[in-house]
């Protein structure tokens, strides 16, 4: 019976192979999650059961529905500010919930129009300094909670703080309010979690360091109360969940939306405001979580929209905060060893539990200890390795990437991303404005040919720069614009290509041909040149030309700047006759196909392959008929480093074996002779050295030899040539294809 999508992918979350490292994960993330959904409520201004409200529910609901498996929802840090405001511009909580039902809606009608698309054009250095930033966030914010220092919101990101502090001056602060018992219980946590790391029997244990730490940070809480004194950890310094003495209470916690609100229009511009920003920062967030999931799983983010549309309609209805994905939560999860979404649903089972039945036990966490587990969070985020890869990568990557960290760490989360943004988006636009198109400069006997080569996307932003390319053109040049592989083309642009082909470029003295244009468009192909070898070519072209073009081809091939040939056109233009420009004599060896390392196209050379590139009866006929009938102005002896045929001819030769005998072929006798005359036998020697290096260079200088050697032995074997070359009609030439680099060095003797 074959299985569903959907069946799969609940076998995967509820497969008890993966379910112990999932509780083990989904344990530790419930542990971090708890203070921060109460310092986020905190600084919100909200109640703070709010913030447990929408942690119960990013874990549960939202992992249900949600298709990533590395993903944790719940109240967003980023949101803190927006959340402050928008409750006090409606003037209650019970307004500002009916905000977020109404913004939950429009996530899920962004997750139906498969919004989410929109993630894939974030760019890597933003979302890698999304990481890098939170990590150094964490680092810096948990500093003070390690020693006892709790005065601000544990959720509470931004570099502001309360009180008119910031990060840096509550360092300043922190320092005559440090708790003894409460530095004790963070260092011990810390000294655990680092070495927990580099000891491998505990790294590969199926025991999370961070458990330990939570465990024994309980024990050191219980001890130091019994020492009293300095040692003994006040409530400030622990976990703090509002604690229910009956259900009735509890329930009472929970809060409905005032729906007499639905008319008032400032509960829809907060919902906008709620809805645009929560669905940034989810696809922001779950972008950055994937790149550390070990799997390297792509989570769907139109679903995500969905998901976390879900979770916040179900929120605003029973008293929650608006949710998002959280960058903290789901880095804690992967670094965790988290297999599945089993993890974040059962993060969120857990606080339920914990929020009904064990608030007592909860609240006997010392903050310290968390604060580690965050602080080595935050060094995994930050690792200089990911610093010295980002400047590997150059400034186009370097500069977004540390504008990004420096921005979210010194203002907030969502500022900070914007500004990474708005950075990339100004090199993007620079780039487009530097180069923006393909431009190949082709070398042709009536004078340099630009091919303007379009992307496939040419949009508005590229206006610019193609009007400074057609510019630039010399007077008396020819510009073969190109849009073969176009899909789009802005209609500023299209204008623009109109008017340089119907004016500027006449008044320049400039020919315009056209190619590949959409009939939509109204530009029709238009070739004034001709793109493979003609008769009139053939006659008017010099030896030297032609070993010109094929010089500048092997330089396009060697650069990445091969042209894009119209083989159709070729093909329909040469299928009454043929005027090759030269003739190429080349060795069969696969990896040197003359058309392509010198950019050629249909009817631009005749082609004899030989093994070694040697000359025999039949090779010489054909190289004689292609230059003293056909007309070819040139002929290439074409060898190749790392040749075949040479390697076989030094080893057999030095080693005096007979021909058939060693290889069983009974006519390669003929091309071993030809190769014969250009080994120096007194340098045998090195083969039987057995040195690599040294065998290598023998035989590289052996086949350039060989290539000489040919060059002779075709003038002085054939009459013909030997009197076109006198004549100045025909040259031959030798060169030598270097397979390593692409390049091919065209040598000096040259009759």
């Amino acid at each position: 019976m074959t299985s569903t999508p959907l069946q799969d992918q609940r076998d995967s979350v509820f497969s008890l192979s993966t379910l112990p490292a999932d509780l083990l994960s989904g344990s530790v993330v419930f542990l971090v999650a708890l203070p921060l959904c109460l310092g986020i409520a905190l600084a919100s201004g909200a109640p703070l059961f709010s913030g447990l409200v929408t942690g119960i529910l990013g874990g549960v609901v939202v992992g249900m529905l949600s298709g990533s498996h590395t993903s944790v929802s719940g109240p967003a840090a980023g949101l803190t500010a927006i959340v402050a405001a928008q409750i006090a511009i409606l003037g209650s909580f019970e307004a500002f919930l009916l905000a977020v039902l109404i913004a939950g809606l429009m996530q899920i009608g962004l997750g139906i129009a498969r919004a989410g698309a929109l993630s894939a054009f974030f760019p890597s250095s933003v979302i890698k300094g999304l990481l890098a930033a939170i990590g150094v966030t964490l680092i810096l914010k948990q500093i003070p909670h390690l020693v006892g220092h709790d005065t601000d919101p544990e959720g509470d990101l931004a570099f502001s703080q309360v009180d008119n502090e910031n990060t840096f001056s509550e360092f300043v602060s922190m320092i005559g309010d440090i708790h003894l018992g409460a530095l004790v219980v963070g260092i011990v946590s810390l000294a655990i979690l680092l070495f927990w790391e580099k000891y491998k029997p505990l790294k590969n244990s199926r025991v999370p360091a961070p458990l330990v730490v939570v465990v024994l940070g309980v024990v050191l809480n219980l001890l130091f109360k019994r020492i009293g004194g300095p040692w003994a950890i006040g409530v400030s310094h622990l976990v703090q969940i509002p604690i229910a003495e009956s259900m009735s209470e509890l329930t009472g916690f929970l809060m409905l939306p005032d729906f007499s609100q639905i008319l008032n229009p400032a509960v829809y511009f907060a919902a906008v405001t709620i809805a645009i920003v929560a669905s940034l920062e989810t696809l922001l967030n779950l972008e950055a979580v994937d790149k550390l999931d070990t799997q390297r799983r792509n989570s769907p983010p139109s679903r995500e929209l969905l998901a976390q549309g879900v979770g916040n309609v179900v929120a605003g209805l029973i008293g929650g905060l608006p949710m998002t994905s959280v960058i903290i939560r789901g880095s804690v999860n992967v670094n965790s060893g988290s297999k599945t979404k089993m993890s974040a649903i059962f993060h969120g089972i857990l606080l339920a539990v914990c929020v009904i039945l064990l608030p007592v036990y909860m609240n006997m966490i010392p903050l310290s200890a968390l604060a580690a587990i965050l602080f080595a969070t935050g060094l995994k985020l930050a690792s200089p390795t990911l610093f010295r890869q980002m400047w590997s990568e150059g400034r186009y990557q370097f500069l977004p990437f540390i504008i990004t960290v420096v921005a979210i760490v010194f203002t907030d989360l969502l500022v900070g991303i914007l500004i990474g943004l708005g950075i990339s988006l100004l090199f993007i636009l620079n780039s487009n404005l530097r180069r923006p198109i393909r431009r190949i400069v082709e070398t042709h006997v009536d004078g340099d040919i630009m091919h303007i080569e379009l992307a496939n996307q040419v949009s508005f932003l590229n206006r610019a720069a193609l009007d400074k390319v057609f510019s630039e053109a010399p007077r008396g040049s020819h510009v073969l614009i190109d849009a073969s592989e176009t899909d789009y083309i802005d209609p500023d642009v299209l204008s623009l290509i109109r008017d340089f082909k119907a004016t500027t470029a006449d008044v320049h003295g400039v020919k315009v041909s056209l190619k590949g244009f959409r009939t939509k468009y109204q530009l029709h192909d238009e070739i004034q040149f001709a793109d493979y070898s003609t008769r009139e070519l053939q006659d008017r072209v010099t030896p030297e030309q032609v070993l010109d073009f094929l010089r500048e081809g092997n330089r396009r091939f060697r650069t990445g700047q091969r042209l894009t040939r119209d083989f159709g056109r070729q093909l329909e233009a040469t299928k009454e006759g043929q005027s090759p420009l030269a003739v190429i004599l080349s060795c069969i060896d696969s990896r040197v196909p003359a058309e392509l390392i010198l950019d050629l196209g249909l009817g631009d050379i005749f082609s004899v392959r030989v093994a070694g590139n040697v000359i025999g009866t039949k090779s010489l006929g054909s190289i004689e008929y292609g230059a003293t009938v056909a007309g070819a102005k040139l002929i290439l002896v074409l060898g190749h480093t790392r040749c075949g045929a040479v390697t076989s001819a030094v080893k057999l030769l030095c080693d005096n074996q007979d021909t058939e005998q060693a290889t069983g072929c009974s006519h390669l006798h003929a091309i071993i002779s030809e190769i014969e005359p250009c080994l120096d036998r007194e340098k045998c020697w090195i083969p039987k050295q057995q040195d690599e290096e040294q065998t290598k260079s023998l035989i590289d200088d052996v086949a350039k030899r060989n290539v000489m050697h040919t060059v002779s032995a075709i003038i002085e074997r054939s009459p013909g040539i030997r009197q076109a070359v006198e004549a100045g009609r025909l040259m031959v030439a030798g060169a030598m294809y270097d397979v390593v680099t692409g390049n091919i060095d065209f040598l000096n003797d040259v009759e």
